[in-house]
């Protein structure tokens, strides 16, 4: 059963032209832990940083970004405000070949097209699709991700271009290697949907049909988190490795040694004492 944990005030920079940062820590872990503040942080893109943006993001002593971007995002939005001192790391979890076409529909498509490619239930089928490919097919990457962490890439940000999905199964997968309980994992997908963070939907049609209320709706299920699309990938997880055990071991490789590293690099060393 999830703890419940006193609210703790945000000390996170409130900054303006980057989505859905926030600091993971605070999570609990199922042997009563939590995730220490100020070691992994989460967020969309840093294309559009603002100079106040990025001296906050730079008082936040980060070693490492994760930029899970392809060639096409980043043409989309932008490279990357660039940080004194932090390593930036691109390692793409989508093939810019693989929807390069459909997000320009996404972004240039009229309503007939929209329809045709999201209507009936075709949106939240790709997203389902896109979580599980990921799970299988990008195992080397979160791999060499985690290793990373647990040797010395903290304070690390994660991110994509919304930061709720690429990003978002990044930390979820992260959070599972240092004992999360899955409840917190989940809780802290679906703050993604807050109207603050969301991502910002680029629509290049100035028609009044353009951004109407049948195009939104077509479109919601890209830029929601949906518990259904983080199911699907823990439900692959289950599938194909068995448990949450043999996907870390087998599949990401990761022994148990590198494993208490993380825990030491993500963790508060001591369980927080009991009320009772």
């Amino acid at each position: 059963m999830t703890q419940h944990l006193p609210h703790v005030p945000s000390t996170e920079p409130e900054l303006t032209g980057v989505r859905n940062f926030r600091d993971v820590g605070g999570l609990p872990t199922t042997d009563g832990r939590m995730v220490r503040r100020g070691r992994l942080f989460r967020s969309g893109h840093l294309a559009n940083a603002s100079a106040s943006d990025a001296a906050a993001l730079a008082s936040l002593g980060l070693h490492t970004i994760f930029d899970f971007r392809n060639a096409a995002d980043q043409k989309l939005d932008g490279a990357d405000v660039e940080l004194p001192g932090v390593r930036h790391v691109n390692i793409p979890l989508s093939d810019p070949a693989d929807g390069a076409e459909f997000w320009r529909m996404v972004r240039d498509g009229d309503l007939d097209q929209l329809r045709s490619l999201l209507s009936d239930g075709k949106a939240a089928d790709r997203m389902i699709a896109s979580y599980r490919r990921i799970i299988t097919d990008r195992t080397a990457e979160h791999s060499r991700v985690l290793h990373a962490i647990a040797e010395d890439s903290v304070p690390v940000l994660m991110h994509c271009a919304a930061g709720k999905d690429r990003a978002g199964l990044s930390v979820a997968v992260t959070l599972l290697a240092v004992g999360v309980e899955r409840e917190a994992i989940e809780e802290d997908y679906l703050k993604s949907n807050d109207p603050r963070r969301r991502y910002a939907v680029r629509r290049s049609d100035g028609s009044p049909t353009g951004s109407s209320t049948e195009v939104m709706e077509l479109l919601s299920p890209l830029f929601e988190a949906r518990i259904e699309y983080l199911d699907t990938a823990f439900d692959t997880i289950e599938k194909t490795w068995g448990d949450t055990e043999r996907y870390l071991s087998e599949g990401l490789g990761l022994s148990p040694e590198t494993r208490e590293r993380l825990r030491h690099r993500l963790l508060d060393d001591k369980a927080p004492a009991s009320d009772g």
